[in-house]
C-alpha cells in the first residue's frame, strides 16, 4: 500500500506543473498595453481633456484626447521638401540630432541602422531624423550622414528646414528639450542640447513610447513595441 501511495504522490508531483502549464498556456491570453502619451490638458481643471473618440471599428466613446505629432514641411537628404504625407499611414522612429556631433549622435544612429534593419521589409515603418544645426546641416551634409549610417531611402528621411520650424517642432510636437546655446569656440558638441530620446509614433500621429537612443536594451524595447503595435494594427 505504502508503494501504490508513494507511486501517487510522485505521479501528481509530475502532473500537476504540467497541467498547471497546459491551462496557462491554452486557456489563458497575454495581453501587452502600449500606452499613448502626451494627452490634452483640461485648462481649467488641469486635468486631461476628454471628448468623443472614433474606434476602427467605427464606434464612438468618451475617452481621453491625445496631442498629434503637427504638420510640417521640411527638406530632406535630397533637397526635396517633404511634408507630413512621408508618414501618412505609417509607424515612425523620430529623433533630433547634428552631423558635427561627435557624442551621442553617432550611437543613437548606430542604433537606428539595426531598428531600421530588423524592419527592412517592413514599408509601414519609417524613420525621420531632424537636425539641430540646419545652418550647417545642408542636404549635401544630411546626405553623407546617410550613407554613413546605411540609410535607405525613403525609409530613413534627414530633415531640415529653419530653426524656428524644428525647434517648435522638437519642443510643441514631440516635447523634446532642444537649445542652441550659440557657437563656443568652435565646439559644436557644446553648442547644440538636445535630447537622446527616440520617440515611436503611430499611424494616427500620436506618440506611443520614448526611449533612450543610447541604451541598446531600451532600444530593444522600442523594437518590441513596434512589433507589438504592428500586432495591434493587424488585428483592428
Amino acid at each position: 500500500m505504502k508503494v501504490f501511495r508513494k507511486a501517487g504522490i510522485l505521479l501528481a508531483t509530475l502532473l500537476v506543473p504540467a497541467l498547471l502549464y497546459l491551462f496557462l498556456r491554452y486557456s489563458t491570453q497575454n495581453h501587452y498595453v502600449l500606452s499613448r502619451y502626451l494627452p490634452k490638458i483640461d485648462s481649467a481643471r488641469g486635468e486631461p481633456l476628454m471628448g468623443k473618440v472614433r474606434l476602427p471599428d467605427g464606434s464612438v466613446i468618451t475617452d481621453t484626447i491625445y496631442n498629434r505629432i503637427p504638420p510640417f514641411q521640411l527638406i530632406d537628404q535630397d533637397g526635396d521638401t517633404v511634408n507630413q504625407s512621408i508618414v501618412k499611414g505609417k509607424i515612425y522612429v523620430a529623433d533630433f540630432f547634428f552631423t558635427r556631433c561627435t557624442t551621442i549622435c553617432p550611437r543613437i544612429s548606430s542604433q537606428l541602422t539595426r531598428v531600421q534593419d530588423i524592419f527592412i521589409n517592413n514599408p509601414t515603418i519609417v524613420f525621420l531624423s531632424h537636425t539641430v544645426d540646419p545652418a550647417h546641416d545642408r542636404p549635401e551634409q544630411l546626405k553623407a550622414y546617410a550613407k554613413k549610417y546605411d540609410a535607405i531611402p525613403g525609409k530613413w528621411y534627414f530633415l531640415t528646414g529653419s530653426k524656428t520650424q524644428i525647434y517648435d517642432l522638437a519642443m510643441h510636437g514631440y516635447y523634446l528639450p532642444t537649445v542652441d546655446a550659440g557657437l563656443k569656440e568652435g565646439n559644436p558638441d557644446e553648442t547644440f542640447i538636445h535630447s537622446e530620446k527616440l520617440v515611436l509614433v503611430d499611424k494616427e500621429g500620436i506618440v506611443r513610447g520614448f526611449y533612450d537612443g543610447t541604451d541598446k536594451e531600451d532600444v530593444d524595447k522600442l523594437v518590441l513595441e513596434i512589433r507589438v503595435l504592428l500586432d495591434i494594427y493587424s488585428k483592428e
